[in-house]
């Protein structure tokens, strides 16, 4: 039943040709001996070194996310309001358990108290 197959075109491959414009490696080399000296004379003179690897880039990174995670205003409120949300939750499982319905009640009247008398002075 290869007689469809006939008329149909097969499917090749696609190839990734790539050509580059103009490479030099004599002048890379001498770049790079360039820049190991000059990172050589640096740290002699015991000057800031920037250096172009990924380990440092990577610790820079997440150097500068501590830094900004410690600095941001609240940020150990957060881990307490979590606290605080999670042990409430309990809570009021044990107390459903035990009690049954006017629990759940009491959590209905107690919930939009909360939100009114926290925005009511925005």
């Amino acid at each position: 039943m290869k007689f469809l197959s006939i008329f149909t075109k097969a499917p090749t491959h696609q190839r990734f040709n790539y050509t580059p414009r103009y490479y030099d490696s004599a002048k890379e080399e001498v770049e790079e001996r360039e820049s190991r000296i000059k990172t050589e004379l640096a740290r002699e003179r015991g000057e800031a070194i920037e250096e172009n690897n990924h380990r440092t880039r990577i610790a820079g990174s997440f150097h500068a996310a501590r830094k900004r995670n410690a600095s941001s205003p609240g940020g150990g409120s957060t881990a307490m309001l979590r606290l605080v949300i999670i042990l409430f939750m309990v809570v009021f499982i044990i107390a459903y358990l035990q009690w049954g319905r006017p629990v759940l009640y009491s959590l209905l009247a107690i919930v939009p108290l909360y939100f009114y008398t926290k925005f009511k002075n925005r």
